[in-house]
């Protein structure tokens, strides 16, 4: 069984791009910049954000933080992105989600302009990722694209199943592997919360991707021999023996499953800091394609 690092793979990649701002440096040409918005203070997005900053600071891009109160109206926060849009040393933003609930999500990611759109989810690079176009993919299956393709898992003609289908990671991740590409060339099956004898479809899977937010929902009933586990999930449970009072689980039960698998993900150090890092590679790629 090999782990899938996604820490270590991630630190790979920071060091590559790190090395490449070094040279866009020494050849006077731009630093990348990347702005992040961040609405109230939800503890999860402001560890995201930080996490972000820091990372920005160790390849040596630029970033700006623009923090803003929980009460910021949709007006204001339009008016922020409008100006990220317009500003010629900006390379990339993101605005950190889940948005107050009085701010229409939908509305504020139609209004990143889409090349800037780091994070992939402006509906322009969802299209352009569909139809196999450059564009930016979203950070999280991006990351584990990366991942498949850095530990050579073979997924030509692979039985690929795909548990959740959010627009972030579930169905991005469907139309990925099922394209022609290197990680990829997959038969996918994209698999929900109303979908009937599950157990017997991922029985048969040579790669499942968990992506429901179900902490251990997949057991080593649920798959086979020789399966390769991309686990995306991450949900604090309550747990009395840990100092904080909880420990984070995945989406898979990593002690069975694990016995069964030749590649797995851990929970945390697998998907998580790959997102990061793709985010920052995304940021790169920007500023390469503004410089040009």
């Amino acid at each position: 069984m090999t782990i899938l690092d996604g820490k270590k793979t991630s630190s790979d990649i920071k060091d590559e791009i790190a090395e490449a701002v070094k040279k866009l440096k020494s050849e006077g040409k731009k630093t990348p910049h990347l702005a992040a918005i961040l609405v109230g203070s939800d503890g999860a997005s402001m560890t995201y954000v930080n996490a972000k900053v820091k990372a920005c600071d160790f390849v040596g891009f630029n970033s700006t933080l623009i923090d803003l109160p929980e009460n910021t109206s949709e007006e204001t926060l339009l008016e922020k992105i409008q100006k990220l849009n317009s500003d010629s040393d900006i390379d990339g933003f993101i605005v950190q989600l889940p948005l107050p609930k009085h701010i229409d999500e939908q509305k504020v990611l139609m209004a990143v302009n889409p090349d800037k759109d780091v994070d992939g989810f402006h509906p322009i690079n969802v299209g352009r990722m569909t139809l196999d176009l450059p564009c930016f993919l979203p950070a999280t299956p991006f990351g584990i694209m990366e991942l498949l393709e850095r530990y050579k898992v073979e997924t030509s003609g692979a039985n690929v199943v795909v548990i959740g289908r959010s627009h972030i990671v579930g169905r991005p991740m469907s139309i990925l592997m099922s394209q022609k590409r290197n990680a990829g060339n997959a038969t996918v099956t994209v698999a929900h919360s109303r979908t009937k004898n599950l157990s017997e479809i991922t029985q048969k899977a040579d790669i499942i991707i968990a992506a429901l937010g179900i902490p251990e929902f997949l057991t080593a009933e649920m798959v086979k021999e020789g399966v390769t586990i991309i686990d995306v999930g991450i949900t604090r449970v309550p747990d009395a023996t840990k100092p904080r009072g909880y420990r984070l689980a995945g989406d898979v039960h990593f002690e069975s499953v694990s016995k069964k698998a030749a590649f797995i993900t851990p929970v945390p150090g697998g998907v998580g800091p790959m997102t990061i890092a793709m985010l920052l590679k995304n940021t790169l790629l920007a500023c390469q394609k503004n410089d040009n």
